[in-house]
């Protein structure tokens, strides 16, 4: 029984744990990881309970036109002042009572207050918006890193296996006497420093896996491997400027952002004014009292019956121009409201330009990259198949490899560098990240 017993509590812990823990995905995938880092990112689920305490202050604006209601009992004893002082008669007393109010009028105030506490709710999600596109955007950028990383080793390990292949062949030249100390030791620099270009890139590749993985705020304990796409291509077709920056202009939550703020200034400026005019409001309450030698409880309860109902009317006179001052500064917000989208607008335009300016920079290198390292390659095989017959030196095969590696170096440089441009202007259009 004992057993059954501590089994239970076991499996109660282990399914707690188990319910908290993340859900990850199967596969960590450019789209995955972004998906991921919306739903779990601290910061971004932070501004998501900023929109929930925004909707809580909506609900209570709305609920401000409503009258209220508030109940209050009390019970006591009665003292008399007699010749001799005051004395407890030992009599007991009760009260009930309630009251409730209702502004019918304030010249909209409520009907404001509610409308602008349903732009802060519409500006909170937004907020959240645009968190949701920043981290879009670094995650890209870490992901491609690590893609070109993976590239590059492929690459520097086809170059390390060639100069490994020379160095056995160099091995017999030179225990044969065909080839001298100097070049022997020449090969062997090469496989050597091929060997440590290969650590150097296998490094910076855990770098940028842990910086990806630390973005998406991930255990450390966690193995975190991304997955490769079938294949990356180069995207040469671009859409004109202008109709980038214009669907920007239409679709991006900071400009949007930006817009209600405007809106809800302009509401906040009719609060302020409403601050001057008379409130009307209509105003009741019950109540009834009892004590315990005065007869019969309810009957007593009956006859001490009160219920007045009123209108009250509240009339700003003089308040030492605290609500002049609320109008004016209303005003400037305004103004600003008005500056921070115009500044938000001109940012954004300029963020664009300078995206499609990056973009045709970036695929202008790539296809000069390209051709610069199809060249490379087939220089290096020429020299390959040449120095296999002696016909030329290490020097000029040394030569001609660093000139073949500087050029797979540039080339994926300038093609990740491409993709990644191009899915920034693509963004920028309101069309989501994707490397398909």
């Amino acid at each position: 029984m004992e057993r059954k017993f501590f089994f239970l509590i076991f499996l109660c812990i282990a399914l707690e744990i188990f319910s908290q823990t993340p859900n990850y995905p199967a596969t960590w995938t450019l789209e995955n990881c972004i998906e991921y880092a919306k739903e779990n990112n601290i910061s971004i689920n932070s501004l998501r309970l900023s929109k929930n305490a925004a909707q809580q202050d909506l609900l209570q604006a709305k609920d401000a036109k409503y009258p209220n209601l508030s109940g209050t009992i009390s019970q006591g004893l009665f003292a008399l002042n007699g010749s001799d002082g005051l004395h407890m008669t030992g009599a007991q007393s009760q009260s009930i009572g309630a009251n409730s109010s209702m502004t019918l009028y304030h010249a909209n105030y409520i009907k404001n207050n509610e409308a602008s506490k349903n732009l802060l709710v519409q500006m909170a999600d937004l907020s959240v918006q645009e968190a949701q596109n920043n981290i879009t955007l670094t995650i890209t950028q870490a992901y491609l890193n690590i893609l070109m990383n993976q590239e590059n080793i492929i690459s520097l390990e086809n170059v390390l296996k060639t100069t490994q292949t020379q160095l056995k062949q160099g091995d017999q030249l030179y225990k044969a006497g065909s080839l001298s100390k100097l070049n022997y030791l020449q090969i062997q620099s090469q496989v050597a420093q091929d060997q440590y270009n290969l650590t150097a890139t296998q490094n910076n590749l855990r770098t940028n896996t842990v910086n990806l993985k630390q973005i998406l705020q991930l255990p450390s304990g966690y193995d975190f491997q991304v997955v490769k796409p079938d294949s990356i291509i180069v995207d040469d077709q671009l859409k004109t400027l202008q109709d980038v920056q214009n669907l920007a202009q239409d679709q991006r939550p900071e400009v949007k952002y930006g817009e209600l703020n405007v809106e809800n200034s302009n509401t906040n400026l009719k609060m302020a004014k409403a601050s001057i005019q008379p409130t009307l409001s209509l105003t009741g309450n019950i109540s009834t009292n009892y004590s315990n030698e005065n007869g019969n409880y309810f009957n007593q309860l009956g006859n001490n019956f009160y219920m007045p109902i009123g209108l009250s009317l509240g009339i700003p006179i003089y308040n030492n121009r605290i609500y002049k001052t609320q109008i004016e500064k209303s005003k400037i917000a305004i103004e600003q409201a008005n500056l921070d989208l115009l500044n938000t607008k001109t940012v954004l335009n300029q963020q664009v330009e300078q995206s499609y300016i990056n973009l045709q920079n970036a695929l202008s290198q790539y296809d000069s990259a390209y051709k610069q390292m199809d060249i490379s390659k087939q220089s290096y095989d020429i020299v390959n198949a040449q120095m296999k017959i002696g016909s030329i030196d290490y020097v000029q095969l040394q030569q001609q490899r660093l000139l073949y590696i500087q050029s797979v170096q540039n080339y994926l440089q300038a093609k990740y560098t491409a993709v990644l441009n191009k899915q920034i202007y693509e963004f920028y259009a309101g069309n989501p990240i994707n490397l398909k």
